[in-house]
């Protein structure tokens, strides 16, 4: 076991995944023809004159999403229903043949890079209007389209896919050549992290509720993540068990309990995609979701060793509807309220005799600041190693209680301050003196927990 958790402590990310993780926030941006019909998925059989957006405009786009705090957008290029944003040679199905004629994937690119932030894109493997789709041929008509958007559009900073598939009694169900798309975009864009629910670089969280983990590993088994890279033997239990049963949306993916039983482990770490609206395509008669519901979701995710992926849906004109935009910008102002304004410490390590329980004292460098929230980022350059910590108050020298407990931290943990005594009897609390401090302490560890920055806010 020992030897195994020495392994599991080695496993890091790849430079990208890094990345990655350093954009934390971006968007999603569903448009084409399902938003002209008022459906969600559509059925490969829409006339592509519907498609007809005669404002579009990608810099309004941008400036909303800026506006919030994000760093990045992804348009969905191809739904489910074939219909391409870009003027593919390889189908009839697409902007080329409607009234609009011209290029969203172009448009949206350059005003990405205009505005300064980075542009990906979705290609849907389902595609319910190509006729070749359940053949083997279907995998070369996929990777044509596939080289044209690695080709065309700049630098790529993620290519999203899903595993939709058409099956039914019906249908015709495709096995997908995953594989080779992923050799395509190591090919043309080597930097691009690729999304898909079995890695290589980034799996879906399990649903699209905008719900975290409260303890989120991004070192899991290779059982879940198939197509990503495998940094360690067997655990010690492999041969006592099987992991295929896992999903995305089990609650203890990447936990030690789970991990002995692994053939090897992964750094695979998870994005959260949610809507700003109930559905995912624009829909005049939906509302976007409260400002608390989206900090608390920005908070979780983006706080919680996750990156966030929302969508921001266009409607038939080509803008994002005031209503989003106006929420966007009342995200962007709480998240800059909270974290706008760092508070000046100094982080001192205590010493404590080589155990991997260590402690930090984090001393304000002008006592009597007001701590709200505490962001600790640990250095994946050695691994995700902490299990659980501690953050404690301490007045001039007297420990009082521990104000935040937590699990995992990794790339990025917020730990929003509280008092679990404010409603208690005060005289058994009477301590009334700003802290001169806060004590993290680390109360297990996978090794010894490097930390990149504590920060108090």
């Amino acid at each position: 076991m020992k030897q195994f958790l020495r392994e599991a402590v080695s496993v890091v990310p790849s430079e990208r995944q890094k990345k990655w993780f350093d954009v934390g926030f971006y968007a999603f941006v569903h448009f084409g023809v399902n938003t002209f019909t008022n459906r969600e998925w559509g059925l490969g059989n829409e006339p592509e004159e519907i498609f007809n957006p005669t404002k579009l405009d990608c810099d309004q786009w941008v400036s909303a999403v800026k506006a919030a705090g994000m760093k990045g957008l992804i348009l969905t290029a191809k739904h489910h229903d074939g219909f391409c944003l870009w003027p593919s040679k390889y189908t009839e199905h697409s902007v080329k043949n409607s009234p609009f004629k011209g290029d969203v994937v172009k448009e949206a690119a350059e005003a990405c890079r205009r505005g300064g932030i980075k542009f990906g894109f979705y290609l849907s493997p389902w595609d319910r209007n190509s006729k070749l789709y359940g053949t083997d041929e279907y995998n070369d008509y996929f990777c044509n389209q596939l080289t044209e958007l690695l080709t065309q559009y700049g630098d790529i900073f993620c290519v999203w896919f899903d595993n939709a598939c058409g099956e039914g009694p019906n249908g015709k169900k495709q096995k997908y050549d995953f594989p080779r798309y992923i050799e395509l975009i190591r090919k043309y864009q080597p930097d691009a992290v690729i999304f898909n629910d079995f890695g290589p670089d980034v799996r879906w969280c399990g649903n699209e509720a905008g719900i975290a983990r409260e303890s989120e590993w991004a070192v899991i088994p290779m059982e879940l993540c198939k197509y990503s890279e495998v940094q360690t033997g067997p655990g010690p239990m492999a041969d006592q068990g099987d992991l295929s049963f896992l999903y995305n949306s089990a609650k203890n993916i990447g936990t030690l309990d789970l991990a002995m039983f692994s053939k090897g482990l992964t750094f695979t770490p998870a994005e959260v995609d949610t809507s700003i609206r109930k559905g995912w395509f624009w829909h005049k008669e939906e509302e976007p979701r409260s400002l608390d519901k989206l900090f608390q979701i920005y908070m979780s995710t983006v706080g919680g060793n996750c990156c966030l992926n929302l969508n921001i849906p266009p409607t038939t004109d080509g803008l994002f509807d005031e209503r989003d935009v106006k929420r966007l910008k009342e995200l962007g102002d709480k998240i800059r309220e909270n974290f706008g304004k760092e508070i000046a410490t100094t982080l001192k390590k205590r010493e404590n005799s080589g155990t991997i329980q260590q402690e930090y004292e984090i001393v304000f460098n002008e006592p009597g600041g007001e701590a709200r929230h505490v962001v600790i980022e640990e250095d994946l350059t050695h691994g995700q190693r902490i299990e659980s910590f501690q953050i404690l108050r301490e007045s001039e020298g007297y420990q009082l209680y521990p104000i935040y407990q937590g699990s995992t931290v990794g790339n990025r943990k917020i730990c929003t301050l509280w008092d679990p005594a404010k409603d208690q009897n005060p005289l058994l609390f009477g301590r009334t003196t700003q802290p001169t401090h806060l004590v993290l302490r680390i109360t297990s560890a996978r090794g010894e927990a490097f930390l990149k920055s504590v920060k108090i806010y």
